[in-house]
């Protein structure tokens, strides 16, 4: 799995929990296992605000955007933050959980 972040500075939080093709975003679960190789799901088909471009199997491999809520003055590491590749399963970091108050 290839998670970009897309940071927007704005208040609300980001909580992202995966299992497998599934991942749970702030409370409310998403199953991606039956996309197919080479399949795309457009973002609008997926009700979910911080899923923001296409969803795709790729390689193999599940390729997704989400919208990274950020401070307006958060360091480097959120502003421009690296894709996340292959989570474990479990609690996605991100890299505002590195950042107090963020």
């Amino acid at each position: 799995m290839k998670i970009n972040l897309s940071p927007q500075v704005r208040p609300d939080a980001l909580e992202v929990l995966k299992s497998g093709d599934k991942l749970t975003i702030n409370g409310e679960q998403f199953d991606f296992a039956p996309l197919a190789e080479g399949a795309v799901l457009p973002a609008a088909a997926v009700d979910c605000e911080f899923i923001i471009c296409d969803v795709r199997r790729q390689g193999g491999e599940l390729h997704l955007t989400l919208l990274l809520p950020i401070a307006w003055d958060a360091p480097e590491s959120c502003a421009f933050p690296q894709p996340i590749l292959n989570p474990a399963d479990g609690r996605v970091p991100l890299p505002t959980d590195e950042v107090p108050n963020a």
